[in-house]
Parts: structure tokens; sequence; C-alpha cells
């Protein structure tokens, strides 16, 4: 049996950031009807990060959207809402990332369908919370990086803000919504009652910060402060940090300075016995690294450094990922397919008992399964 078999989600929500928490559930068996409104469908089936699409459309809508069943309907038509309203009656989980007040004027905001249904559970995701002057900003996740001061924490002391290269925010909120989604289904097995789960980009975004947030507030309102050395994280001492070898680049994360100079045959480093110093010196220890460990290839480095339980790592790209034999015992690719098209993707990262969960539905195509949908429940 899988994990939320039997369990029905209605998923309103477009682009990523709630689309990515449905995709979850579907991964855990969770049959989740995707509603869409009539010719244009999510938006994102069209929103391209690349030139790459898929049948026509973008390869993040197929990313995020596996194992979903479309239903199209115009929310404004009386017949559609009529049907809708059915679906909701029934569902165990309804999902929306629209602009606070969106559902209200829809007449699908949780006060209203709990008089459908009043044992849902109903989740939504805003950009910026759903009180305050910035309820009504576009939730845009380039946006709330901007804002929440993660652009601050990666990079070098003298490079400009660093957004990060994926949508962290919306995946994150994505995440944190699945995971009340799931506390709400266990609390309803026990009590019987619903829930509205109400989760904010900028709040995951921030909670995403917890540790750095946390040493701000009580480090006196210092700001992060990033090494003007090879930059990896704003508050951890020498010798952090990514480094160029003579044919690439290597890993260096949290360890003893006196030690890390004996085994890279490197006196000055030799030198910094105190701990202290690790922090203080920073970027001088680090431009000492710097400038000894492009003398050499990472493989040599490596040799060194991990028989002596140094944590250090080649640094890898996609392709040199996915040559290496630590990455493809994982299976972290499969094949989605349709009647028309196959596509390579990643898979879920749970295992249950050992069981990866993987499966081989495609993304649906835009109102798919209306007609199915329509004769099970008797719309």
């Amino acid at each position: 049996m899988k994990l939320l078999e039997d369990i029905l989600v209605l998923d309103f929500s477009q682009f990523l950031s709630a689309p990515s928490a449905s995709l979850r559930l579907a991964d855990m068996g969770a049959r989740v009807i995707k509603v869409e409104r009539p010719d244009t469908g999510d938006i994102c089936r069209s929103l391209y990060v690349s030139d790459v699409e898929v049948h026509g459309e973008s390869t993040i809508f197929h990313a995020i959207n596996r194992n979903k069943e479309s239903f199209a309907a115009d929310l404004k038509k009386p017949e559609d809402r009529a049907k809708l309203n059915k679906l909701i009656a029934r569902a165990d989980v309804m999902l929306h990332n629209f602009r606070p007040g969106v559902m209200e004027r829809l007449g699908l905001d949780y006060q209203q369908v709990k008089e459908l249904n009043p044992t849902i559970i109903y989740g939504s995701i805003s950009g910026y919370g759903e009180v305050g002057e910035w309820r009504e900003m576009p939730g845009q996740d380039l946006l709330l990086q901007a804002v929440s001061g993660i652009t601050y924490l990666s990079g070098s002391a003298d490079d400009p803000p660093i957004p990060m290269g994926v949508a962290v925010g919306d995946i994150v909120a994505g995440t944190h919504l699945a995971q009340g989604i799931l506390s709400a289904l266990y609390r309803r097995l026990v009590t019987g009652q619903g829930a509205h789960i109400q989760i904010s980009m900028l709040e995951s975004l921030l909670d995403f910060q917890f540790e750095v947030i946390t040493t701000y507030l009580n480090d006196g309102f210092q700001l992060p402060k990033r090494s003007s050395v090879n930059g990896a994280h704003a508050y951890i001492a020498a010798p952090y940090g990514i480094y160029k070898t003579h044919d690439g680049y290597m890993a260096l994360a949290m360890g003893n300075i006196p030690r890390l100079g004996e085994l890279l045959d490197s006196p000055p480093l030799q030198r910094y016995r105190d701990e202290r110093s690790w922090f203080d010196q920073r970027d001088e220890i680090k431009h000492i690294l710097k400038e000894l460990l492009v003398t050499k290839p990472t493989a040599e480095w490596l040799a060194r450094l991990e028989p002596a339980d140094i944590w250090c790592a080649d640094v890898l790209d996609y392709e040199k990922l996915r040559r290496e034999e630590g990455y493809r015992v994982l299976q972290m690719e499969q094949q989605v397919h349709n009647e028309a098209f196959e596509l390579t993707t990643t898979r879920c990262p749970i295992r249950v008992d050992g069981v990866i969960l993987k499966s081989e539905t495609a993304a649906p195509h835009l109102g798919e399964h209306n007609e199915e949908i329509e004769n099970e429940f008797g719309l």
C-alpha cells in the first residue's frame, strides 16, 4: 500500500511553489487532480527557464507536474463551479498559491470551502504572508530572495548580492506546505478536524536561514560578513570555501588549520594554532590556501587529505557528476512518459522500507482527464 493511497488532492496552484508540494504528495501515493483554466492551463506550461521544451511545453512544467491528472474548469462559470464543488466535497486536501484575496473573490477561500467539506485540509502559499503592506507584492522567487537577506550570504566580500541559482523560495515553501498538510492529515485521523495550512515564501526563506539569522540576532546585530577570499559561508572560519586547483576546483569544509598545514606541506598554515585565529584571520589563511592549492591537481590534494579524514571534495558539474558511481548508485533519474513523448527527470528523494518512490506517468495534457473525472464523480 502506498503511503497516501486513497488521499484525494485538488491542486488549484500554478508555477512552482504549491505544485512542488502536490508533486511530493503524488510521489507518496496521493491522487492529485490539477485544476486548470481552459485554453491556457497552468501558466507554467509556457514558463520557460531555458530554450528546451517537451512536446510544445516547458520542461519545468513537466518536471513538477508528473503523476497528476488535469481537469480544465472555468472558476467563473456556474456549471464548472458546480462540478468543482462536488469535487471539493469529496477531497481530502485542496491547495493553491494565489495572492491573498483572489480565492475569497472566487468564493473558494478556506471559510467557504469549509462549508462544503468541514474536514478538508486546505493549504495555501503566498509570497509575503496575508497581512502587512507587502501582501499584494508578486511572490516571485528572485524578488523574495532579494528582500529576505539571503543574497548577502553567497560569494565573497567584494561581490554584489548573489541570488541562488535555483528557485529556493518556491521549493522550500512547497516543502513546508507538504509538511503542514501531512501533519494536518494525521491530526484529522485522530480528531476528525480539518485545517488551514498557511505558508509564505518569505517566512520559508527566513526559516531556511535560521542558522545565520539566529547568529545575527545574538551577536549584537552585526551583519554577516563574507570573507574576502573564496567566500562560501559568511560565519564559518577558515578553511571553508571552494578553491581553484591546477586542473579544477576543490571544496574544503571545517578543519584544523595546523593539521591541514602538515598534510599540505605548508609551514605558514602551521603557525595558526589558536582556533580563534581561524575566524579573526580568516582571509589571511584562505589566501595562503588559495596560492597553494592552485599548484597541484585536485586528485593529488584529495589523495593527501581524504585518508586523514579532512572534509574535502572535488567540485563537479552535472556532466562529471553523472559519471560518478556515487551518483549512479542512487538511481536519481527516472523516465516518465505518455503516448506522445518520454522525459528524463529526477525522482522523489524519499525511500520507504528501502524502496525508491518512482512514477512513470508524465505531466498531463490540459484537460486530459475531464471526461474520466466527470464520469467517476458524477459531475
